[in-house]
C-alpha cells in the first residue's frame, strides 16, 4: 500500500486534496470509512488531543490499522493540533501515521525550535509532521452567539511561513488565511483570503499546504484554494452537529427505544453521506 506521502505528492500534482475526518467513537469512524470505500477515495482520520485521549492512542491505532487490514484502502491516522513535544511522541510511540503540532499561539521563535524537535524524532518513525504559522480562529463557544472576526494579524504570513519551512523542514504546513475551527452562526463562514494563500504557496516550495476549519467554508473558495496548493482539509464540526442532530431527531422519534445498534445505523447514515459530498468537493474520489 501506497503511503501518507505518496498521496499528498499526488493530491499536489493532480490538484485535488485529502480529506481529513475527525473522529471520537466508533460510529464516526464507521462512518468516514464506509464513504471511503464507496467513494474509492483515500482518507486522513484525525484525533484531536481530547478525541485521542478520550479513545485512547493505542486504541484509536488498531482501530485504524483493522479498517486498513480489512478493507486495503489507504487510511491513515493523524494527531490533530498536538500541544506539546510529550503527548506528540506518545502519539508517535503509539503508531500514528502522522502528527499535528500547533504552537500558532507561541512567539514564531519557540513555535519553530519545538517544530524542529518534533520533526528530528518524528523522522526516525517515518512519521509525517504538519506544522502550523498564523492563529485559525478556535473560539468555539463565541461562534454560535456572534460573527467571529478574522484579525488581520492571526493570517499566516508568507515570510514567516517560508523561514518557518525552511529551519523545520517540515512535511505540511497549517495556513491561516481566514478559516476557523466551528460553523458561524448564519451557517456560512468569512471567504478565505486566496490572495494571502497564493503569496504563500509562492514561498513555500514543495511543502504540503493544509487547510483548517473546513467545515462551513464556501464551497467556491474550497475548490480555488486547491487549485492554488491546498492539498489537505480538515472535517470535524459538521460531522459532530450531523452525528448530534441525527441522534436527538432518532431517538425523538423512537422513545421506546434502548438498543443503540438498532437506532445507530441512521445517524452513520447521515455522517456518512456528509463524509461523501466532501470527498466529491474535494476531488479525492476515484484516487486510489
Amino acid at each position: 500500500m501506497k503511503n501518507l506521502k505518496y498521496y499528498l505528492k499526488k493530491a499536489a500534482k493532480e490538484k485535488w486534496a485529502i480529506g481529513q475526518f475527525n473522529f471520537s467513537n466508533l460510529k464516526t469512524l464507521k462512518a468516514i470509512i464506509q464513504a471511503a470505500i464507496k467513494m474509492k477515495a483515500p482518507v486522513i482520520l484525525g484525533t484531536s488531543e481530547g478525541e485521542s485521549k478520550s479513545i485512547g492512542l493505542g486504541q484509536a491505532v488498531s482501530l485504524v490499522k483493522s479498517f486498513r487490514e480489512e478493507t486495503k484502502l489507504p487510511i491513515f491516522l493523524n494527531l490533530d493540533h498536538g500541544k506539546s513535544f510529550s503527548y506528540i511522541k506518545e502519539a508517535i510511540e503509539a503508531g500514528y501515521d502522522a502528527v499535528h503540532f500547533d504552537g500558532s499561539k507561541l512567539p514564531l521563535e519557540e513555535n519553530t525550535e519545538i517544530t524542529k524537535r518534533i520533526v528530528r524524532y518524528a523522522k526516525k518513525k517515518n512519521v509525517l509532521v504538519e506544522g502550523e504559522v498564523g492563529m485559525i480562529g478556535t473560539d468555539a463557544s463565541r461562534l454560535y452567539r456572534e460573527r467571529f472576526e478574522i484579525k488581520e494579524e492571526n493570517l499566516t504570513n508568507p515570510a514567516d511561513a517560508n523561514k518557518f519551512i525552511k529551519e523545520t523542514n517540515i512535511d505540511s504546513l497549517a495556513v491561516s488565511i481566514g478559516a476557523f475551527h466551528g460553523i458561524e452562526v448564519t451557517g456560512l463562514n468569512p471567504r478565505l483570503r486566496l490572495k494571502r494563500l497564493k503569496e504563500i504557496k509562492n514561498r513555500a516550495g514543495d511543502t504540503f499546504l493544509v487547510l483548517h476549519g473546513g467545515s462551513g467554508t464556501p464551497k467556491e473558495d474550497i475548490k480555488k484554494s486547491i487549485k492554488l496548493g491546498i492539498v489537505k482539509i480538515n472535517i470535524n464540526t459538521e460531522l459532530r452537529i450531523t452525528y448530534t442532530n441525527t441522534l436527538k431527531k432518532v431517538l425523538k422519534e423512537k422513545p421506546k427505544e434502548i438498543v443503540p445498534y438498532k437506532y445507530m445505523p441512521e445517524v452513520v447514515r447521515a455522517v456518512q453521506k456528509v463524509v461523501e459530498k466532501k470527498i466529491k468537493l474535494f476531488g479525492s474520489a476515484s484516487k486510489i
